[in-house]
């Protein structure tokens, strides 16, 4: 354990200082990027290092591993992101432990997922996953709704009872014309939430990068970068 908690550490005092140069370099006070650990496929003991460690923010993306987990950290106080793409049959599960749910990509998925809200009594922030992979009125590769799809979807969350709209999330794209241009398309991301906030002003968390591009995100503006393997190592394959 002790092993692991200096591994952990080490590794966290890296990415904070990644963070921390990006800040500088873009002119940003540090203050201004949240860093959401995403610590799916590793153990709750591991969470709870993190949190001994100082992170308040951690991500799931698979309701089966992060429900029994979230259970097991429950003592601790951690800000949950689910970040998966998310069926309907697992809403109910989500609502009950989840803080924000990053994913929203349908209008089916906001009615399911308010309806769970409300049954569990709690209001969860919701993110619009947008797909710069994604032609008009398609679904990208990754989940997430086109470009054009985002401010409809916004307005179905923003009405819908025990949701807030609380921004934009996006995973840089691997076909379509921002491959390989992941500041570009976290630039657009931006463009995107600037228009966003005229009619939903406080919606203004954006959620971009991860550990091999957060330093792009931050550049372009991003409140909240989703880092896993920087911080939890490299992920043991999935059996």
């Amino acid at each position: 354990m002790t092993d692991r908690r200096t591994q952990l550490a080490e590794n966290l005092a890296r990415v904070e200082e990644r963070i921390a140069s990006a800040c500088a370099s873009a002119g940003r006070a540090r203050e201004e990027v949240t860093l959401v650990v995403v610590t799916k496929t590793y153990p709750a003991s591991d969470v709870r290092i993190l949190h001994e460690l100082g992170v308040r923010h951690v991500a799931e993306n698979r309701d089966q591993e992060a429900a029994p987990k979230a259970a097991e950290c429950a003592d601790l106080s951690l800000t949950w992101h689910f970040v998966g793409q998310l069926q309907t049959n697992k809403v109910r599960s989500v609502a009950g432990y989840a803080d924000f749910v990053q994913s929203m990509d349908r209008v089916k998925l906001v009615t399911s997922l308010s309806a769970a809200a409300e049954r569990e009594s709690r209001e969860l922030g919701c993110l619009v996953q947008v797909a710069l992979d994604a032609e008009s009125g398609e679904r990208g590769v990754r989940g997430g709704v086109a470009p054009d799809g985002v401010e409809e979807l916004a307005a179905a969350v923003d009405s819908a009872p025990g949701l807030r709209l609380a921004g934009l999330m996006t995973v840089a794209p691997l076909a379509g014309p921002f491959a390989g241009r992941r500041r570009a398309a976290f630039d657009r991301l931006m463009e995107l939430s600037t228009r966003l906030r005229v009619d939903h002003p406080a919606a203004n968390m954006v959620s971009a990068g991860m550990s091999s591009d957060l330093e792009e995100a931050v550049a372009a503006g991003a409140t909240h970068v989703r880092v896993g393997t920087a911080v939890l190592g490299v992920r043991p394959s999935l059996r």
